[in-house]
């Protein structure tokens, strides 16, 4: 191995180390002292990658927007409808947040206060979820009288409730949950005739070797075509009055 290659799998080592200890302890509590030990190198090597803990930090939320970045390109830049790629980009991010640690330490850093801080990851997934919506519109792939905006923000409420949730409990990013919340927002949200095409679980595959935490194996069953209004076979009540507030 050439003393590149070391320090590239020293620093990547360290930021591993130092999204676990934000994760668990959160910036403020986090010292580099723990991050070096984690990652089994010594407090110079540590201080040779980076100059303070504030540096570490802004390596951990790099590294996250990388991989949310990814999620999100896979969403626009994918073919077919840009309702099922919103469903699908969202349940990429979950694994990702089951999967990685930085990922999910890149986020919380990125709600907390703390120096230097340049970049807001919230936003940058409400412009990829906004986007979608637009494309969805664009495409008469709402019901009508469902607006991108409002739609937008129930979408975000949900899936940034669901993302804060799991830092206690990571059942609430396993794959049933994201997709009972998809089955019920589509029958609201999709043009009638595109619900039953519509897979609330998401139409790829899950990552290849990747561990999904409480993820269930085999498809989940479609949504059921609607019509309209409350009595709408296959629209259960719930789902109705989500409804009314999308539009």
């Amino acid at each position: 191995m050439t003393k590149q290659d070391r320090a590239v799998r020293t620093r990547l080592a360290l930021i591993r180390s130092a999204a676990e200890q934000f994760e668990a302890r959160g910036y403020v509590r986090a010292c580099l002292a723990q991050i070096s030990a984690g990652a089994g190198v010594s407090s110079g090597a540590l201080h040779f990658h980076f100059a303070n803990k504030a540096a570490v930090a802004e390596a951990v939320e790099h590294e996250a927007a990388g991989a949310l970045r990814t999620a999100a390109g896979h969403g626009r830049d994918a073919d077919g409808s840009a309702l099922q790629r919103l469903v699908d980009v969202t349940h990429h991010v979950a694994r990702l947040l089951c999967a990685d640690v930085v990922v999910r330490a890149g986020l919380r850093l990125n709600a907390e206060e703390y120096g230097g801080r340049t970049r807001d990851l919230r936003r940058e997934w409400r412009e990829c979820v906004q986007g979608l919506l637009a494309e969805a519109e664009g495409r008469g792939e709402l019901a009508a009288g469902v607006t991108p905006q409002r739609t937008s923000a129930v979408v975000l409420a949900a899936t940034t409730g669901i993302e804060v949730l799991a830092r206690e409990d990571q059942g609430w990013l396993a794959r049933p949950s994201l997709t009972d919340l998809w089955r019920l927002l589509l029958p609201c949200l999709a043009a009638p005739r595109l619900v039953a095409a519509l897979d609330p679980a998401g139409s790829g595959p899950t990552a290849s070797g990747t561990p999904v935490s409480g993820a269930v194996a085999g498809g989940a069953a479609k949504a059921e075509p609607v019509g309209s209004g409350a009595d709408a076979p296959g629209v259960p009540a719930q789902a109705y009055a989500v409804g009314l507030a999308l539009r």
